[in-house]
């Protein structure tokens, strides 16, 4: 069942996106070369329960960091620990903040130092992806047309998309109703309506589509072993513009 959100949930989850969105924005101020994943994940932590909230992924499945902390060929879902970031990596950080019964749930990809310039456009295409996909999420519209913004923006630089993770709703759970797929048909999927609220996070590779879960049963790697980006955004529907409920100055 989707989950429609009245004006008050909304404002709520207004709150939960900007703590979100700001303890993600001081993950990208605080990295530098020589830290650990955990020491970042320790400042990710500190900052959400200063503003009274919750990490959304503390615990949640067994997980035992505050945030993804993924590098490289790492996808997603990147444990926190004894891994040093080095100068030339790239780091996909994903964040959620739980607060008065709603969560947020944002992620980016930062640049630590000099990267490969087919490495800089894998950011910059999956990030104009993500907002592609935005301009799609409009009452009226289908999930499918976010979906095949996305996948339409992405093959035209001939990356790979992963499909075995997707975007999903977003409210009083972690993750509701819909799924929001980054590839797929305009036109076929849920409608979108008013007080809906989604988390669209395209997860593009540098080559090919196929990725495999290490044997610590979280970290997701592409099978190429080369490099991958994430960028995500926790939005609601409106009779409007989609409003970015994760989005930070």
């Amino acid at each position: 069942m989707i989950n429609i959100k009245s004006a008050s949930e909304i404002a709520k989850m207004k709150t939960a996106g900007r703590i979100t969105g700001e303890a993600l924005k001081l993950a990208g101020e605080s990295i530098r070369p020589g830290m650990s994943t955990k020491e970042l994940d320790t400042i990710i932590h500190d900052y959400i329960v200063s503003c009274g909230a919750t990490p959304s992924f503390l615990g949640y499945g067994g997980f035992t960091g505050s945030a993804c902390i993924s590098i490289n060929e790492e996808v997603i879902h990147g444990i926190p620990g004894k891994r040093k970031i080095l100068d030339g990596d790239i780091v996909s950080v994903d964040v959620g903040a739980y607060i008065d019964g709603f969560h947020g749930d944002s992620a980016r990809t930062f640049v630590v130092g000099k990267i490969p310039s087919e490495v800089e456009e894998l950011l910059k295409v999956t990030e104009e992806a993500l907002f592609r996909g935005i301009e799609k999420a409009v009452a009226g519209n289908r999930i499918g047309d976010i979906s095949h913004a996305i996948e339409e923006h992405v093959r035209k630089y001939n990356f790979g998309i992963v499909k075995e993770y997707i975007g999903h709703g977003v409210g009083r759970d972690l993750h509701e109703e819909p799924e929001v797929p980054n590839y797929g048909k305009s036109g076929h999927g849920p409608r979108l309506y008013p007080g809906m609220v989604i988390a669209i996070e395209p997860m593009i590779n540098l080559k090919g589509d196929g990725v495999r879960t290490l044997k610590d049963g979280w970290t997701v790697v592409t099978k190429s072993g080369t490099a991958s980006a994430h960028f995500e955004h926790t939005i609601a529907i409106t009779n409007d513009k989609p409003i970015i409920l994760t989005k930070v100055d």
